[in-house]
């Protein structure tokens, strides 16, 4: 693959986007604005990757020799200035959205986002919680940003409210996974003299924080439905994820191993993933006889 192309790591900057094309179906809105929306989280998100490089890149020279800047495929300065770039190029096209929807609202949420990148990059990271916490918040960033411009577009309350709460359910799971892989990853990150939240205040507090995390975001399942937002298709297939989360909750308690805790890393995703497509599901009038 391109160097260029891998540092951005293509196959997340994609997902990230994808969280932008889930609101376009959800909202039903497929104009050129939402594209652009799309295309912003894909070259912010594959900027934050490329600083994170950037930063990273005396730890990456032991552990991940093969990476573009390690390797010599890209120079730590060219890398550099290529992140920059990528980010003004978001930041522009937030103001070309602006213009479009005629609001100021996804620059307003752009700039941000993409300072937080940066400032995660250079030291978040590395602060218990706080870095886990940048991540999940992005994560909801994704979704928010999406309803924002559809919002500012159509004038709709509901579709601000969804992007809300969707970005409320990806940002609490995603906090969640995040404790779950420091726990999974916790005997590597004590040689590495790392600090995450589990070697600071061990697994027992990381999984209660987990386990609560996971229950509320479960309990927030069937809002859309009984506020009648989307229909009973989407009630109907968010029962596997909600018994996945809930298996996974119960599989945190008590010290869990960290064979366990890859487990429940890879369940909460796939979880993640099937609630995504009843949210489309529940939203398509095709569904409204269930």
């Amino acid at each position: 693959m391109n160097a260029y192309l891998e540092i951005i790591r293509l196959g997340n900057a994609v997902m990230a986007a994808i969280a932008v094309i889930l609101m376009m179906f959800v909202g039903h809105y497929y104009a050129l604005p939402i594209i652009i929306c799309a295309l912003i989280v894909f070259i912010c998100t594959g900027a934050g990757n490329t600083i994170n490089d950037v930063f990273d890149v005396k730890i990456d020279e032991i552990n991940k020799p093969n990476r573009p800047i390690p390797s010599g495929r890209i120079s730590l300065e060219n890398a550099r200035n290529y992140a920059f770039v990528l980010f003004g190029i978001g930041i522009v096209l937030s103001f070309v959205d602006s213009y479009l929807v005629n609001s100021i609202w996804p620059s307003v949420i752009v700039i941000p986002a993409a300072i937080i990148m940066y400032l995660y990059a250079r030291n978040l990271k590395a602060m218990p919680l706080i870095g886990n916490l940048t991540v999940a918040t992005l994560t909801g960033f994704c979704f928010v940003i999406a309803g924002v411009v559809i919002a500012c577009a159509t004038s709709s309350l509901k579709i601000l409210f969804i992007s809300i709460y969707l970005g409320l359910f990806a940002m609490f799971m995603t906090l969640a996974r995040e404790i779950v892989k420091d726990m999974e990853d916790i005997e590597g990150d004590k040689q590495e003299g790392a600090r995450t939240f589990p070697i600071l205040y061990g697994k027992k507090i990381s999984s209660i924080i987990s386990i609560i995390l996971i229950v509320v975001t479960t309990l927030m399942c069937p809002i859309l439905y009984i506020f009648k937002i989307f229909n009973l298709g989407y009630m109907i297939i968010m029962i596997i994820p909600i018994i996945i989360f809930l298996y996974s909750a119960y599989s945190l308690k008590l010290n869990p191993p960290e064979e366990t805790c890859a487990k429940v890393s890879k369940n909460l995703k796939i979880a993640m993933l099937i609630s995504f497509i009843a949210f489309v599901v529940g939203s398509f009038n095709i569904f409204s006889f269930l």
